[in-house]
């Protein structure tokens, strides 16, 4: 089941430009700086009520979102949303037509499980989807629900 917006992704070609429209200008608050080696690039968290927005910044011109500034320029990258159980709800949009970009979910961001689906299938956007650590969810003293 889809929980809620948990971020929307911007790649950016200047982080300090970035930080000073979203940060400084907007009054967003920067929560984490993550760097993401299996990603390429590295991720400024910056809270937006209950969500966030992910600055993206590539640290390998073969990244991904290298490749994606240099074909469409700065901007949207993706739309993440948190869901309670990945593997069920990739089987669900699986079987709506979505088609995911791997065949499993990985590690991303923050620790959560991730998962993309390709544009074509979503009318347009980067989907991704994404799963709270077990500690995110259930919270301190909880027993787990045997989710990474």
């Amino acid at each position: 089941m889809i929980k809620k917006i948990d971020h929307l992704g911007i790649a950016v070609l200047d982080p300090a430009r970035g930080l000073a429209i979203f940060s400084e200008a907007l009054g967003l608050r920067l929560e984490q700086i993550e760097d993401i080696p299996s990603q390429k690039l590295r991720s400024y968290h910056l809270r937006a009520g209950e969500s966030h927005l992910e600055l993206l910044f590539p640290t390998d011109p073969e990244s991904t979102v290298a490749k994606f500034i240099e074909k469409k320029g700065a901007g949207f990258h993706h739309l993440a949303l948190e869901v309670d159980d990945i593997e069920e709800e990739r089987d669900r949009l699986t079987a709506a037509g979505f088609e995911p970009l791997s065949p499993e979910p990985f590690l991303g961001a923050g620790g959560k499980k991730v998962l993309f689906f390709h544009p074509r299938t979503t009318g347009g956007v980067l989907l991704e989807i994404c799963q709270a650590r077990s500690a995110d969810v259930e919270g301190p003293g909880s027993k787990g629900n045997g989710h990474a």
